[in-house]
């Protein structure tokens, strides 16, 4: 399927939701409270740039439940953005071609296209900071303690590095439009 098509299938945050069937209390909670500073908004809107992104994530995964709803934030903030979602596991052709360290299908990615439906960049699956921990200091931890440790991580930063880091591949992806 052609990017433009597959974009237009992918749905709204609150339709994936609405469709969810895990986590559905951490995403709901997370969107009511996410907000991003003006400041971001004003960054992607000085791009002068309409780019869509597409993330790729299921509802089980708790870094997309505490990244995306920000990200979602600031799609609807920012005039010149829009957001779908699809599911990893029935785009595996993207997801392959999105693989964490090359090798791990690692979810969320979110990938920046132009007007054009041309790639322009990709984000996942967290933020830099979090990603260095969990295959670092966190690495040896059973899953548990890591997602706990994940989790005390993401509500203390509040997606403040989620969206900054969005903001940079969107304003890199627009230099590059």
């Amino acid at each position: 399927m052609m990017n433009r098509e597959r974009y237009f299938a992918g749905q709204r945050y609150d339709d994936m939701v609405g469709a969810a069937r895990k986590l559905v209390e951490l995403w709901t909670l997370t969107r009511r409270r996410a907000t991003v500073d003006d400041a971001a908004v004003a960054a992607v809107e000085s791009t002068g740039t309409a780019l869509h992104l597409v993330v790729l994530s299921e509802d089980w995964c708790i870094d997309a439940a505490s990244s995306i709803p920000f990200i979602d934030a600031l799609a609807e903030r920012a005039s010149n953005l829009d957001l779908r979602i699809l599911d990893r596991d029935t785009n595996l052709d993207l997801i392959d071609a999105h693989l964490t360290n090359g090798k791990s299908r690692s979810i969320p990615v979110v990938i920046v296209y132009d007007d054009e439906f041309v790639e322009r960049g990709w984000w996942g699956p967290r933020p830099a900071e979090l990603q260095a921990l969990v295959q670092g200091e966190w690495a040896s931890l059973d899953a548990t303690e890591r997602v706990a440790h994940e989790r005390r991580w993401y509500v203390k930063d509040r997606g403040v590095s989620s969206v900054r880091e969005i903001v940079a591949l969107i304003e890199r992806a627009a230099g590059a439009a």
